[in-house]
Protein backbone atom coordinates (compact mmCIF):
# COMPACT_ATOMS: atom_id res chain seq x y z
CA UNK A 1 0.00 0.00 0.00
CA UNK A 2 2.69 2.03 0.57
CA UNK A 3 4.54 1.68 -2.75
CA UNK A 4 1.00 2.50 -4.17
CA UNK A 5 1.04 6.17 -2.41
CA UNK A 6 4.15 6.96 -3.45
CA UNK A 7 3.72 5.91 -7.08
CA UNK A 8 0.40 7.56 -6.90
CA UNK A 9 2.18 11.01 -5.25
CA UNK A 10 5.08 10.72 -7.55
CA UNK A 11 2.40 10.23 -10.40
CA UNK A 12 0.68 13.70 -9.77
CA UNK A 13 3.98 15.76 -9.28
CA UNK A 14 5.16 14.23 -12.86
CA UNK A 15 1.60 15.50 -13.90
CA UNK A 16 2.09 19.04 -12.63
CA UNK A 17 5.50 19.08 -13.54
CA UNK A 18 4.43 18.59 -17.40
CA UNK A 19 2.04 20.93 -16.72
CA UNK A 20 3.96 24.12 -15.46
CA UNK A 21 6.72 23.23 -18.11
CA UNK A 22 3.71 23.06 -21.19
CA UNK A 23 2.55 26.85 -19.61
CA UNK A 24 6.11 27.95 -19.06
CA UNK A 25 6.27 26.95 -23.04
CA UNK A 26 3.20 28.69 -24.39
CA UNK A 27 3.76 31.85 -22.58
CA UNK A 28 7.68 31.81 -24.38
CA UNK A 29 5.42 31.69 -27.50
CA UNK A 30 3.46 34.17 -26.33
CA UNK A 31 6.08 36.92 -26.57
CA UNK A 32 8.59 37.58 -28.94
CA UNK A 33 12.51 37.39 -28.34
CA UNK A 34 12.57 41.34 -27.46
CA UNK A 35 9.50 40.83 -24.78
CA UNK A 36 6.78 42.21 -27.12
CA UNK A 37 3.49 40.31 -28.05
CA UNK A 38 3.05 38.50 -31.59
CA UNK A 39 2.45 41.01 -34.12
CA UNK A 40 4.23 44.01 -32.15
CA UNK A 41 6.71 46.05 -33.00
CA UNK A 42 9.21 48.76 -31.99
CA UNK A 43 9.72 51.86 -33.97
CA UNK A 44 13.36 52.52 -36.09
CA UNK A 45 14.55 55.53 -36.30
CA UNK A 46 14.66 54.45 -40.00
CA UNK A 47 12.22 56.22 -42.27
CA UNK A 48 12.40 54.01 -45.07
CA UNK A 49 10.98 50.80 -42.26
CA UNK A 50 7.31 52.62 -43.33
CA UNK A 51 6.52 51.20 -47.02
CA UNK A 52 4.81 53.12 -49.51
CA UNK A 53 1.07 54.07 -49.25
CA UNK A 54 -1.83 55.59 -47.90
CA UNK A 55 -1.94 56.27 -44.42
CA UNK A 56 -4.28 58.22 -41.84
CA UNK A 57 -3.95 59.39 -38.19
CA UNK A 58 -4.41 57.84 -35.52
CA UNK A 59 -6.51 59.89 -33.57
CA UNK A 60 -5.75 57.84 -30.37
CA UNK A 61 -1.98 59.01 -31.07
CA UNK A 62 -2.44 62.49 -32.21
CA UNK A 63 -1.35 65.37 -30.39
CA UNK A 64 -1.97 69.31 -31.49
CA UNK A 65 -0.74 72.01 -29.05
CA UNK A 66 -1.11 76.07 -29.64
CA UNK A 67 1.59 77.73 -27.60
CA UNK A 68 0.56 81.45 -27.27
CA UNK A 69 2.35 84.43 -25.32
CA UNK A 70 0.33 85.15 -22.06
CA UNK A 71 1.38 88.78 -22.87
CA UNK A 72 4.71 87.92 -22.96
CA UNK A 73 5.07 86.89 -19.74
CA UNK A 74 4.74 83.20 -20.37
CA UNK A 75 3.12 80.67 -22.68
CA UNK A 76 -0.25 79.36 -22.38
CA UNK A 77 -0.45 75.64 -23.49
CA UNK A 78 -3.81 74.66 -25.68
CA UNK A 79 -4.30 71.26 -26.57
CA UNK A 80 -6.87 70.23 -29.64
CA UNK A 81 -8.14 66.84 -29.53
CA UNK A 82 -9.85 65.99 -32.28
CA UNK A 83 -7.30 65.22 -35.32
CA UNK A 84 -7.62 63.56 -38.94
CA UNK A 85 -5.75 63.81 -41.79
CA UNK A 86 -4.11 61.02 -44.94
CA UNK A 87 -0.56 60.57 -45.27
CA UNK A 88 0.30 59.46 -49.23
CA UNK A 89 3.97 58.30 -48.33
CA UNK A 90 6.43 57.40 -50.23
CA UNK A 91 10.30 56.40 -48.63
CA UNK A 92 12.22 56.09 -51.59
CA UNK A 93 11.76 59.53 -53.03
CA UNK A 94 9.87 61.46 -49.67
CA UNK A 95 10.08 64.69 -51.95
CA UNK A 96 6.71 62.82 -53.60
CA UNK A 97 4.99 62.43 -50.30
CA UNK A 98 1.58 64.58 -49.64
CA UNK A 99 -0.25 65.40 -46.48
CA UNK A 100 -3.84 66.61 -45.60
CA UNK A 101 -4.41 67.09 -41.54
CA UNK A 102 -7.60 68.17 -40.03
CA UNK A 103 -8.38 69.82 -36.47
CA UNK A 104 -11.69 70.08 -35.11
CA UNK A 105 -11.04 73.74 -33.22
CA UNK A 106 -13.97 73.54 -30.78
CA UNK A 107 -12.04 70.16 -29.26
CA UNK A 108 -10.02 73.06 -27.34
CA UNK A 109 -9.15 73.01 -24.35
CA UNK A 110 -7.40 74.40 -21.20
CA UNK A 111 -6.03 74.00 -17.78
CA UNK A 112 -8.13 77.45 -17.08
CA UNK A 113 -11.90 76.55 -16.22
CA UNK A 114 -14.27 77.83 -18.91
CA UNK A 115 -11.33 79.35 -20.71
CA UNK A 116 -12.13 76.86 -23.89
CA UNK A 117 -15.25 77.14 -24.43
CA UNK A 118 -14.47 81.39 -24.91
CA UNK A 119 -11.89 80.16 -27.37
CA UNK A 120 -13.77 78.47 -29.40
CA UNK A 121 -16.61 80.99 -29.28
CA UNK A 122 -17.22 83.87 -31.61
CA UNK A 123 -14.45 86.15 -29.89
CA UNK A 124 -11.64 84.02 -30.76
CA UNK A 125 -12.11 80.53 -33.05
CA UNK A 126 -15.62 81.16 -33.81
CA UNK A 127 -15.99 77.48 -34.36
CA UNK A 128 -19.49 77.40 -35.20
CA UNK A 129 -18.78 79.23 -38.29
CA UNK A 130 -15.56 77.87 -38.77
CA UNK A 131 -15.47 74.19 -37.65
CA UNK A 132 -11.78 73.23 -38.87
CA UNK A 133 -8.48 74.18 -39.27
CA UNK A 134 -6.74 72.83 -42.56
CA UNK A 135 -3.40 71.87 -43.13
CA UNK A 136 -2.56 70.84 -46.74
CA UNK A 137 1.20 70.08 -47.94
CA UNK A 138 2.70 71.97 -51.07
CA UNK A 139 6.40 70.18 -50.52
CA UNK A 140 8.27 67.88 -48.41
CA UNK A 141 12.12 68.71 -48.17
CA UNK A 142 14.03 66.26 -46.75
CA UNK A 143 17.08 67.61 -44.93
CA UNK A 144 18.62 64.39 -43.58
CA UNK A 145 17.90 61.24 -41.86
CA UNK A 146 15.29 61.98 -39.66
CA UNK A 147 14.23 65.60 -39.80
CA UNK A 148 12.85 67.55 -42.74
CA UNK A 149 10.57 70.77 -43.63
CA UNK A 150 6.83 70.10 -44.85
CA UNK A 151 5.51 73.51 -46.73
CA UNK A 152 1.86 74.31 -46.81
CA UNK A 153 -1.01 76.46 -46.71
CA UNK A 154 -3.12 76.74 -43.31
CA UNK A 155 -6.28 77.66 -43.37
CA UNK A 156 -7.65 78.60 -40.00
CA UNK A 157 -11.21 81.08 -39.38
CA UNK A 158 -11.41 81.04 -43.36
CA UNK A 159 -7.93 82.65 -43.95
CA UNK A 160 -5.64 81.28 -45.84
CA UNK A 161 -1.40 81.39 -45.44
CA UNK A 162 1.50 79.86 -46.20
CA UNK A 163 3.34 77.62 -42.95
CA UNK A 164 6.29 75.72 -42.83
CA UNK A 165 6.62 72.84 -39.82
CA UNK A 166 10.08 71.90 -39.08
CA UNK A 167 9.34 67.80 -38.80
CA UNK A 168 11.60 65.10 -36.63
CA UNK A 169 10.92 61.54 -37.58
CA UNK A 170 10.60 59.89 -33.94
CA UNK A 171 10.05 56.33 -35.40
CA UNK A 172 9.09 54.27 -38.27
CA UNK A 173 8.69 50.32 -38.92
CA UNK A 174 6.10 47.20 -38.95
CA UNK A 175 3.46 48.97 -35.97
CA UNK A 176 0.81 46.31 -35.14
CA UNK A 177 -2.03 44.42 -36.13
CA UNK A 178 -0.55 44.22 -39.78
CA UNK A 179 -0.63 48.19 -40.02
CA UNK A 180 2.74 49.51 -40.46
CA UNK A 181 3.58 53.02 -38.57
CA UNK A 182 5.56 56.15 -38.80
CA UNK A 183 5.25 58.62 -36.09
CA UNK A 184 6.77 62.33 -36.52
CA UNK A 185 7.05 65.60 -34.36
CA UNK A 186 6.68 68.48 -36.21
CA UNK A 187 6.89 72.73 -35.33
CA UNK A 188 5.82 75.70 -36.86
CA UNK A 189 4.47 79.13 -36.20
CA UNK A 190 1.83 81.49 -37.48
CA UNK A 191 1.67 85.67 -37.14
CA UNK A 192 -1.78 85.50 -35.08
CA UNK A 193 -2.70 88.81 -36.87
CA UNK A 194 -2.89 87.19 -39.80
CA UNK A 195 -5.77 85.17 -38.53
CA UNK A 196 -7.64 88.34 -37.02
CA UNK A 197 -6.57 87.56 -33.52
CA UNK A 198 -6.34 90.35 -31.20
CA UNK A 199 -2.71 91.68 -29.87
CA UNK A 200 -2.80 90.11 -26.46
CA UNK A 201 -1.87 86.74 -28.23
CA UNK A 202 1.41 88.16 -28.89
CA UNK A 203 3.74 88.15 -31.89
CA UNK A 204 3.78 84.40 -32.77
CA UNK A 205 2.01 81.21 -31.75
CA UNK A 206 4.17 78.41 -31.72
CA UNK A 207 2.31 75.12 -33.59
CA UNK A 208 3.83 71.39 -31.92
CA UNK A 209 1.95 68.21 -33.88
CA UNK A 210 3.10 65.07 -32.32
CA UNK A 211 1.15 62.54 -34.05
CA UNK A 212 1.34 58.44 -35.54
CA UNK A 213 0.29 57.58 -39.45
CA UNK A 214 -1.02 53.97 -39.67
CA UNK A 215 -1.14 52.39 -43.04
CA UNK A 216 -4.49 51.93 -44.74
CA UNK A 217 -3.99 49.64 -47.21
Amino acid sequence: MLRALCTFVLSVALADAATCLAWAQGAQQATQANGLPPGVYMGEADYRQAPAGNYTIDPDHASVIARVSHLRYSWSIFRFDRVSGTLKWDPVTPANASLTAKVETASIASNVKGFAQDLAGDNFLKSAKFPEATFVSSAFRQMSTRRGKVDGELTLMGKTKPMTFDVELVGAGKGFADHPRIGITARGSINPADFGFPPLFGDAIEIVVDVEFQKAD
